[in-house]
């Protein structure tokens, strides 16, 4: 059965930082891209950054691009995402995405074939 649970969200006030991590259950990481999605009230889902399964490259939407980092342990099954200079817009339930793609790019604008339950990220003062 395949797995994928999230940690280590929370509450922080602007400009700080958070490392989000994904534990995998189920399935190996050197067969899976993995990405982070996320979704804030009102909004929809976008995919923020993912990382190939193939060769390690990443993709960041543009929006987090330079404040973000997402980091895969292969040996430990587990994709993390380091959350620096936090912003108010970034406050939204975070998702952990496992897709049959080798590109990155394509899994953070695909549907995702298997999900976990997301954790809650407030950035607020």
């Amino acid at each position: 059965q395949v797995q994928l649970v999230e940690s280590g969200g929370g509450l922080v006030q602007p400009g700080g930082s958070l490392r989000l991590s994904c534990a995998v259950s189920g399935l190996a990481l050197d067969s899976y891209t993995i990405g982070w999605f996320r979704q804030a009230p009102g909004k929809e889902r976008e995919g923020i950054s993912c990382i190939s399964s193939m060769d390690g490259s990443t993709y960041y939407r543009d929006s987090v691009k330079g404040r973000f980092t997402i980091s895969r342990d292969n040996a430990k099954n587990t994709v993390s995402l380091q959350m620096n200079s936090l912003k108010p817009e970034d406050t939204a339930v975070y998702y952990c995405v496992a897709d049959r793609t080798n590109y990155a790019d394509y899994a953070c604008w695909g549907s995702g074939e298997y999900w976990g339950k997301g954790t809650l990220v407030t950035v607020s003062s």
